[in-house]
């Protein structure tokens, strides 16, 4: 067989080999990894806690559409999708629990469910969050952005911890 067909075959061979690694590799990374977007069923006591999920803040919907234009916990600003970014079940009622976004930029946060919307935008600095007693039942949480069609990372917090 010529040499110049064997490295074809050679190269060929590791070209599926490095393709295979790096699915696999991928896989083992998204099992270690919180999900994205993700859905969330807690009861008290939940562990790990603060439990951890991520995603991308923005949209094209302004907040007020989803939200209100003011709540108790602040006005209902930026962007959205017109679908939540999660849904939060909570199996029990909660005397404390605080649902904080961290991003690296301005975000805002809209959270419907038992008892009404509420909105926040700067919780802690340029990061938004929600806390106190929450009832049990279905929660609806979109996580926004300053400007439409911009989409930024975040880690949504959820703990029990003062």
């Amino acid at each position: 067989m010529p040499t110049k067909a064997l490295n074809i075959i050679r190269l060929s061979l590791m070209i599926v080999t490095v393709c295979i690694t790096s699915v696999i590799h991928n896989i083992v990374d998204a099992e270690e990894s919180p999900p994205i977007f993700g859905d969330i069923t807690i009861n008290r006591q939940f562990s790990p806690d603060p439990l951890k999920v991520r995603g991308m803040s923005g949209g094209s919907v302004k907040a007020t559409e989803v939200g209100a234009k003011e709540t108790p916990t602040g006005p209902c600003a930026g962007f959205v999708d017109k679908a939540p970014d999660h849904t939060l079940k909570l199996t029990s009622k909660f005397d404390y629990l605080k649902l904080q976004v961290e991003s690296p930029r301005d975000t805002t946060i809209i959270i419907k469910g038992p008892g009404g919307i509420w909105c926040n935008d700067d919780f802690d600095g340029k990061n938004p969050g929600i806390v106190g007693e929450w009832l049990k039942g279905t929660y609806k949480i979109w996580v926004g952005s300053y400007e439409k069609g911009k989409y930024l990372p975040y880690t949504l917090k959820i703990t029990e911890v003062k």
